[in-house]
């Protein structure tokens, strides 16, 4: 590797080496960044939501929804096992009614999710 020397003062200031050495190390610094970042998230995993699920949410579905359909499930089944009727689940997930924390909480166990994943300007 060819490389020049740049002093102020009498000491080494600066280092100029070829472009392409450059950007040799940049991608193996980002490598790095990413196996760091892969192992820090194999360390303490979370919760992801998968491609179809926020490509959903970001259409305009309601996270509720989006989910459930993600699950294959129906809004009656999602009721039941969150104990409330499929009309006001509908009505939720329409916009026209808001999920109190405790439902939110209800209906993420059901879908086997957080509840934070599920909020969507709701108290």
């Amino acid at each position: 590797m060819s490389r020049q020397v740049i002093t102020q003062g009498g000491k080494p200031a600066f280092i100029v080496i070829p472009i392409d050495e450059w950007r040799r190390i940049e991608s193996t610094l980002e490598d790095r960044v990413d196996v760091a970042a892969v192992r820090e998230f194999l360390k303490n995993p979370s919760e992801t939501i998968p491609d179809s699920v926020l490509a959903a949410i970001l259409d305009g579905s309601h996270p509720i929804k989006a989910f459930r359909e993600h699950r294959g499930m129906t809004q009656a089944r999602l009721a039941k096992g969150a104990g409330t009727s499929s009309v006001y689940l509908s009505q939720i997930e329409r916009g026209g009614r808001r999920a109190s924390r405790k439902l939110r909480v209800k209906l993420a166990k059901a879908l086997r999710i957080a509840p934070e994943l599920l909020e969507r300007g709701e108290n």
